[in-house]
């Protein structure tokens, strides 16, 4: 589960107390200072205007100890649009803003990216989240294809992503569809099978190490490998024995009920793992009908259950974003590179989402 002794004795800062340490710091660190606490140097949102864009603040530890980045997509987005007068959009992508969402670590400098993100969270006494998704023949050569040339570029990058983390807090998944892959489709075959169960294990072992971090394994989604069996052995040559639990739904729309129930079977046929749900963008399940698209960029779909660690099922550890919503899933229905920040269909996400 999430948390570890080295932070459960420090009471949260609130955002206000942050505020007034960061104007107190000097020079070069004050730009820094602010932006981690989500503080204005002067005016705008903390003085009451109206026209500014949302003031992001942590969410409550108890409920989601994740960190919030208050200069993430949705918040910029939204500052732009009370600045041009777009008072309704800038109210919608609050919704996003306001929560954590998971940091996909760069592939070309993992070390000072994992840093950077992992240094904020702690200055806001949170927990960092990330997502490694750099393996070799990453996606299989579709839409996300990529990853690291080959097994010693991925255990250098990994290198980076360790040091980076350090001895801070930080919550990780590991390799969103590598495993999966292995069971279903094209990277399915033997050699290619065994490499990246072992780079799975070294990704999961490392991370163990460090005295701040918990590590769940991507299992794919219930409508992938919709007998939970199946990965059982994938799951344990890669090292679920070590990791704190498993992940499901990255990046799709299923169902927050069917993630649960699903995950509890695949829990009891590995040892009583605990496991986390990506519910960014599942508020109105997956888009019917048939087709191998219907995971990118589908219309009509909705934000899901806000990040929480209070799910109410005891082997549910936590509801995460770790699909970060309005973010394209690829050059499909109109959408950019994946990855790529998409207003208008962060926009929709938003506006379909009840309250």
């Amino acid at each position: 589960m999430y948390g570890s002794a080295s932070n459960g004795a420090r009471r949260p800062r609130t955002a206000r107390a942050i505020c007034a340490r960061a104007r107190g710091v000097t020079g070069s660190a004050v730009a820094g200072a602010l932006l981690v606490a989500g503080c204005s140097s002067g005016g705008g949102a903390d003085d009451g205007d109206p026209q500014a864009g949302p003031t992001v603040r942590q969410r409550p530890e108890s409920v989601a100890p994740y960190w919030v980045d208050p200069a993430g997509n949705a918040a910029r987005q939204a500052r732009a649009y009370a600045e041009d007068g777009k008072s309704a959009r800038a109210a919608q992508l609050k919704k996003i803003a306001e929560q954590p969402v998971a940091e996909w670590i760069d592939s070309a400098d993992p070390r000072g990216h994992t840093a950077r993100v992992t240094k904020a969270a702690a200055a806001a006494d949170r927990g960092a989240l990330l997502v490694l998704y750099n393996v070799p023949q990453r996606d299989c050569g579709q839409y996300s294809k990529g990853g690291a040339k080959d097994a010693a570029a991925y255990r250098a990058w990994l290198d980076g992503v360790v040091a980076g983390i350090g001895k801070r807090t930080a919550t990780v998944i590991v390799e969103p569809d590598a495993l999966a892959h292995t069971v279903s489709g094209a990277c399915a075959a033997p050699q290619l099978r065994e490499e990246r169960h072992r780079l799975l294990r070294d990704a999961v072992t490392r991370l163990k190490r460090l005295p701040g971090t918990t590590v769940y394994l991507d299992a794919g989604n219930p409508d992938w490998i919709r007998d939970p069996g199946a990965l059982v052995e994938p799951l344990r040559r890669a090292g679920i024995g070590e990791a704190d639990g498993f992940a499901l739904n990255v990046s799709n729309f299923q169902t927050t009920a069917s993630n649960v129930a699903y995950g509890k079977r695949l829990s009891s046929m590995v040892d009583g793992k605990h496991f986390v749900v990506d519910t960014s963008r599942n508020g109105n399940g997956p888009l019917r009908g048939s087709g191998d698209e219907r995971w990118c960029n589908p219309p009509g779909r909705a934000l899901g259950e806000a990040p929480t660690t209070m799910t109410g099922h005891e082997k549910v550890d936590a509801y995460l974003w770790i699909k970060r919503p309005g973010e394209s899933d690829g050059q499909c229905r109109g959408g950019p590179a994946p990855g790529t920040w998409w207003p208008s269909y962060a926009l929709e996400l938003a506006r379909n989402t009840k309250g």
